[in-house]
């Protein structure tokens, strides 16, 4: 298959300028239901007062996705690698981490996870920061909040505050996420 080829090997023959019809055929054969995982990283969080981890969870089983398992860990290097190896096992497409992912020596869920990402999403982080900052303005540039893949697992670092995980779940993961699954099979 050449360079020239206007399918660059997805079988679907269509050419990335016809815009929306692509996309809309895309999201046609992708799956309406995607197993989550979510992962709270915080020194501080406890089941009751996980704001972010609820606001993730609410949406993915409103948007008709669902969560197979959620757990608060410490942020510490060791419990967040032990989260993605539990998210690996749950049988999870997609694994939510929320916090650890600003500028303070406790943040350590990029420098984590970052290595262990097989191939790194970066428009995900760049689009992040750019709603966010439409938000919140220029304190958007503090965060590092970014995606990838790790295996099967789509893999989401979203900031810690529940505004920033509710805007990263709403405008950007749950309109491709069974499609960005779908990929990922492929």
């Amino acid at each position: 298959m050449g360079h020239d080829d206007p399918s660059h090997g997805s079988g679907h023959g269509h050419r990335h300028g016809d815009g929306s019809a692509a996309v809309d055929e895309h999201r046609a054969h992708a799956p309406a239901q995607v197993a989550c995982y979510l992962v709270t990283c915080s020194d501080s969080r406890a089941q009751g007062d996980d704001k972010s981890g609820r606001e993730l969870r609410e949406g993915l089983l409103r948007a008709g996705h669902s969560v197979v398992g959620q757990v608060i860990v410490r942020d510490d290097t060791d419990a967040i690698r032990g989260a993605l190896h539990a998210a690996e096992l749950s049988g999870a497409r997609a694994v939510l981490f929320t916090g650890g992912t600003g500028l303070t020596r406790r943040d350590q869920t990029v420098d984590t996870l970052r290595p262990l990402l097989d191939r790194e999403l970066p428009g995900f982080g760049e689009l992040f920061r750019m709603l966010s900052f439409e938000a919140v303005g220029s304190a958007a540039w503090l965060s590092r909040a970014l995606a990838g893949t790790h295996g099967e697992l789509l893999v989401f670092l979203l900031p810690g505050s529940p505004d920033a995980a509710r805007l990263a779940l709403e405008r950007l993961i749950l309109p491709e996420l069974g499609h960005a699954v779908r990929e990922l099979s492929r």
